[in-house]
């Protein structure tokens, strides 16, 4: 269920009240008690701490809300705290809250926090229940302003909607079953979000992958009874198009997308590894996503992206440990392993988003357990041949708080590829594993800018975690967002 949000002066019709309450001045007498008094029942209005307080005011419920400092109180605050309110508020169906002008900062950023706090914090996949309630009975938020805050809410709502559709949508996507997200049917969605928001759109088959020399995504989806898609999307700005460097701006996002990861012959182990493993499309399903944005964020450079989807399955069809490979760019892959094939597909998007000669590459997947152990499950690993598209990345991570964190790109590692039969191989040794796959996939973009996100830690919440619920993440989705729609020269 969606939830709506509107900007008034008054709070007086919704069935809730959030009460901003700083950690020092004045609280305010909507609620009825001093900070003595509050004190005495453990607020201490800290960030995102809730106290509901009942029958102040007949059956309206009140709620107060820490912020504390406020001018520490930044869109991460506010996006939390909205995300502590939804959960304190939510049985009641409407509520009205001054969480958008509360603070220092910026209202537009902090508004646009707040609706993704409220959304992503109540937002569950629920296609396949029969009973489609989220557990959240909000269908109304009014963000209480005055009048001089009240234009730059509303544009901060209608881009903090924008953006947490998009990652309802890459939730989504991640979190359903195999069987109901093939490739074919992935392509199927993209062309329709592409119908939707303007963007150009093609979509290629086995046939097609194999005339263009995409040994990559061919052979790791030999073992699957499901036939492969790349799908490549494309936004052009209306209008007001960014000059980088003498040339119109140009992103190419690729996405790695493997619908169902089973490891393919090197078989995973029986464990709970294999439930998630539908959350494999990660990276693809946060690039369609952030694609679906562009056109209505006005994004101001050309993006060019690329879905790499197969299964990855085991059977007498199936690539073989000692098979080779030729990628589009003509490099031949040895396999040592058929669980590394993230990488063996992300090698043709790469490939081909080089060939189009942009500003900049990004790839992301969900591509090691390696970055796992280096960084557990809250940050994910960034590595790039340019400091400057990392730092620009770190920037958006920042703004947007998902959490990433630089991984270097060893030369000396790279020896770990070598090959005795093919000019390299899709592992390395038992240590540094992102770094070697990261090395990997430097040897398809040439002298292209180029960064590689390894989300595999944060693509999923095993418990209701703040604005996150429990299961798929849609992690990158917002850095993506933001990193495009700021994307500048470095």
């Amino acid at each position: 269920m969606s939830i709506s949000f509107g900007v008034s002066r008054s709070s007086s019709t919704t069935e809730a009240l959030g009460v901003v309450v700083a950690s020092d001045g004045a609280v305010p007498s909507e609620l009825g008690l001093n900070r003595k008094q509050l004190f005495a029942r453990g607020f201490e209005a800290k960030v995102g701490q809730t106290l509901v307080l009942h029958g102040l005011r007949g059956s309206r419920t009140i709620v107060a809300v820490g912020i504390g400092d406020p001018r520490r109180f930044g869109p991460t605050e506010a996006r939390n705290t909205a995300a502590a309110l939804a959960r304190a508020v939510s049985k009641s169906s409407s509520v009205s809250t001054g969480l958008a002008d509360a603070g220092t900062g910026n209202r537009a950023q902090i508004a646009q926090a707040v609706v993704e706090g409220f959304r992503l914090s109540t937002h569950r996949y629920t296609d396949l229940k029969n009973d489609k309630s989220s557990g959240s009975k909000i269908e109304s938020v009014v963000l209480t302003v005055s009048a001089k805050s009240a234009a730059a809410v509303r544009n901060g709502i209608a881009r903090g909607a924008t953006v947490a559709d998009a990652v309802c949508m890459a939730r989504d996507l991640a979190n359903m079953p195999p069987a109901y997200l093939t490739a074919r049917m992935m392509a199927d969605r993209a062309v329709a979000v592409a119908e939707a928001t303007g963007l150009g759109v093609s979509v290629y088959d086995r046939d097609q992958l194999a005339n263009m020399g995409c040994g990559g995504i061919i052979g790791v989806n030999q073992g699957s009874t499901e036939p492969p898609r790349m799908v490549k999307l494309v936004y052009t700005p209306k209008s007001g198009a960014k000059t980088i460097k003498g040339r119109k701006g140009h992103v190419v996002l690729v996405g790695k997308g493997v619908m169902y990861d089973s490891g393919g012959i090197s078989l995973k182990p029986s464990d709970p590894s294999h439930a998630v493993m539908k959350m494999d499309m990660s990276g693809a399903a946060a690039v369609l996503a952030t694609m679906s944005t562009l056109a209505s964020l006005n994004c101001r450079v050309q993006v060019t992206a690329y879905l790499m989807c197969t299964d990855n399955m085991p059977s007498g069809s199936a690539l073989k440990l000692g098979d080779v490979l030729t990628m589009r760019n003509g490099k031949t892959v040895e396999i040592h392993n058929t669980d590394a094939e993230g990488r063996l597909i992300l090698a043709d998007g790469l490939s081909l988003a080089t060939e189009a000669k942009p500003h900049a590459i990004i790839d992301i997947a969900t591509l090691t357990g390696a970055c796992i152990v280096a960084l557990g499950e809250k940050v994910a690993g960034v590595m790039g041949n340019n400091d400057g598209l990392v730092e620009q990345l770190r920037r958006a991570s920042s703004r947007v708080d998902e959490p990433i964190w630089p991984l270097p790109l060893v030369k000396d590692y790279r020896r770990l590829l070598d090959s005795t039969v093919a000019d390299m191989r899709n592992i390395g040794g038992p240590y540094g594993g992102s770094i070697t796959a990261g090395l990997f996939l430097s040897e398809f973009v040439g002298d292209t800018p180029w960064a590689h996100l390894d989300i595999a830690g944060p693509m999923k919440v095993d418990g209701d975690d703040g604005w996150m619920q429990k299961g798929a993440t849609a992690f990158g989705t917002r850095l993506l967002i933001d990193t495009v729609c700021n994307f500048g020269a470095f």
